[in-house]
């Protein structure tokens, strides 16, 4: 089987039949909105941002790890380099990742690379929040993807602190309270 790990879209919209889903933890990363998005969310004039693995010592990302049937494996993972590599500021990585029932599997992962211009890593939570709440770009709003996502964490247990604040804050904002 093939694995690959998932941390914000994949999590709502994979795009390809998952054979089996399982909650993971991919050390040494941290989930955080550090691209900016010129496609999806955003466009090149007014770029939007996204989600990416950052590397950060001591850090861990929790997750699902995706399981593709291995006939499937060449097709998912050509759909997974046209929607993830489409402007190269996400590196494909296998990497490590720990099921929770103990076990290991190497996952296909996007991870951003800090040297792209796309990177953003560091920027303050209220200006993501006001970035995310006006962007839109060829999948619609910013504010679907943080919605989505955070929704998504929830649904499966996982509390990460900084989407839970940047959900309530872009509401406000949209709401026109901020």
């Amino acid at each position: 089987m093939m694995w690959v790990f998932g941390y914000g879209s994949l999590l709502w919209n994979p795009g390809f039949a998952v054979r089996r889903s399982v909650l993971a933890r991919l050390p040494d990363y941290h989930r955080s909105f550090c691209m900016r998005s010129i496609h999806h969310r955003g466009t090149p004039d007014a770029p939007g941002l996204v989600l990416a693995l950052d590397a950060w010592q001591g850090a861990a990302c929790q997750g699902l790890a995706l399981g593709v049937e291995p006939a499937q494996a060449d097709d998912v993972l050509a759909y997974l380099r046209e929607r993830e590599l489409i402007s190269s500021a996400y590196l494909e990585r296998m990497l490590e990742v720990d099921l929770a029932d103990g076990t290991q599997v190497t996952a296909v992962t996007y991870v951003i690379d800090p040297d792209h211009v796309q990177y953003c890593g560091a920027l303050p939570l209220e200006e993501q929040a006001r970035i995310i709440a006006q962007a839109v770009g060829e999948r619609g709003p910013n504010t679907e993807y943080l919605h989505n996502t955070v929704a998504h964490l929830g649904t499966l247990g996982i509390i990460d602190p900084d989407l839970d604040w940047l959900d309530c804050r872009v509401r406000d904002l949209v709401a026109g309270q901020g």
